[in-house]
C-alpha cells in the first residue's frame, strides 16, 4: 500500500511540475506602451487572438479585430473593450477564405486608418473543405489569405516603420511538407478527408507560415519592417471547435490540464510584437518567448521562393 501511495505521490508531483513549469511557460516581459500605435489581429474574436488583443489594448494601442463572423466579432469587441478599459478597439470584417473579402478589408482599412504598426497574422483553422475561390481551406485560410493581406498592407507598414509582422505558426510545421505538384494542379496542400490527412494538411499549412516568414524577411531587408514566426504552445482554445463532439469531450480533460490556457498561449506572440531589441532576429522562429532554430526544410530558400511565387500567382498579385 505504501508503495502505491508513493507512486501516486510521484505521479502527482511530476504532473504538478509539468503543469506549473512546462505548460505555464515564460511570459512576455516587455513594458512597452502603444499609445498612438495601430495593430491588426486576425482571428481575434476567440482564443489567443482575443487575449492578444486585450493585452495590446491595455497598452494603449488602437486594435483592429479582423474576424470573419460579424456577430462574434462585435461581441468580442465589446468584451475586449470592457476587459481592457479601452474604447480604441474596432471590429472590421475579414474572411481569409475569400480573396474578395481580403481586398475589401485592406481597401477599407487603408482609407480609414492612417497607421499600421503591427500586423499579427493569428487566425488559423484545422478543417477540411474549400474556400470560395476553390483553394484547399487550410491552405487558403492559414497561408494564402495572410499572404495576400500582408502584401496589400505592406506599404502602410513601411510608411509607419519601425513596424512588425507576426506570423503565428506551430511546431506542427516540423511534420509538414509542401507538395508543389498538388498546389499547382488542385490549389491545395493535399487531398483526402481522413483524420490523418486532416492533421497532415494542417502541418503542411504551418510549414507554409514558416517559409512565408523566411522569404518575407529577405524581401523586407532595409525597410525597418521586421517579421517573426512562432509556436504559441499547445493551446486549450477553440481551434478544434469544428471537430466531433465526442472527440471534444474525450480531449477536454487532457487539453485543460496539459495545454496552455489562452493567456499563457499568447505570450510568445506578445514577445515578438513588443520585445525591444529583437530587430536583428527578423525572419527567425520563436517558442516560449525564446528564439529557436528551424529545421532545414522550414528555411529552405528555394522552397520559400517557389511558395511565394505560386502564392502571388494564385492571389492575382502578378
Amino acid at each position: 500500500m505504501s508503495v502505491v501511495l508513493l507512486v501516486v505521490g510521484v505521479v502527482i508531483g511530476v504532473a504538478y511540475i509539468y503543469r506549473h513549469i512546462v505548460v505555464k511557460g515564460k511570459r512576455c516581459t516587455s513594458k512597452a506602451k502603444l499609445h498612438g500605435k495601430t495593430v491588426i489581429v486576425t482571428g481575434s474574436n476567440t482564443g489567443i487572438g482575443k487575449t492578444t488583443a486585450i493585452d495590446l489594448a491595455r497598452r494603449g494601442a488602437r486594435v483592429i479585430l479582423a474576424c470573419r463572423c460579424k456577430q462574434r466579432g462585435e461581441a468580442a469587441m465589446e468584451e475586449i473593450r470592457r476587459e481592457s478599459g479601452s474604447s480604441q478597439v474596432v471590429f472590421m470584417q475579414l474572411d481569409l477564405g475569400s480573396l474578395k473579402s481580403i481586398r475589401s478589408f485592406a481597401e477599407s482599412f487603408l482609407k480609414s486608418e492612417p497607421r499600421l504598426d503591427i500586423l499579427i497574422n493569428n487566425a488559423g483553422i484545422c478543417l477540411q473543405g474549400q474556400t470560395e475561390d476553390g483553394f484547399g481551406l487550410m491552405f487558403g485560410v492559414n497561408h494564402l489569405g495572410h499572404f495576400l493581406l500582408t502584401n496589400l498592407l505592406l506599404d502602410r507598414l513601411k510608411e509607419c516603420a519601425p513596424s512588425r509582422i507576426i506570423n503565428v505558426s506551430s511546431m506542427a510545421h516540423n511534420f509538414g511538407k509542401i507538395d508543389f505538384d498538388c498546389l499547382n494542379s488542385h490549389k491545395a496542400l493535399g487531398l483526402g478527408t481522413s483524420f490523418i490527412r486532416l492533421l497532415q494538411i494542417y502541418c503542411d499549412s504551418k510549414l507554409c507560415n514558416a517559409l512565408f516568414n523566411h522569404e518575407l524577411a529577405k524581401r523586407l531587408r532595409g525597410t525597418r519592417v521586421t517579421c517573426y514566426t512562432l509556436h504559441p504552445g499547445a493551446i486549450s482554445s477553440e481551434l478544434g471547435r469544428n471537430t466531433g463532439l465526442f472527440l471534444q469531450i474525450v480531449l477536454k480533460p487532457i487539453t485543460t490540464f496539459f495545454f496552455k490556457n489562452t493567456i499563457q498561449g499568447c505570450q510568445t506572440t506578445l514577445h515578438c510584437a513588443l520585445q525591444e531589441g529583437i530587430e536583428p532576429l527578423s525572419g527567425r522562429y520563436f517558442s516560449n518567448c525564446t528564439v529557436r532554430d528551424l529545421f532545414a526544410k522550414a528555411r529552405d530558400d528555394a522552397a520559400a521562393k517557389k511558395l511565394w511565387e505560386i502564392s502571388e500567382r494564385l492571389c492575382g498579385l502578378v
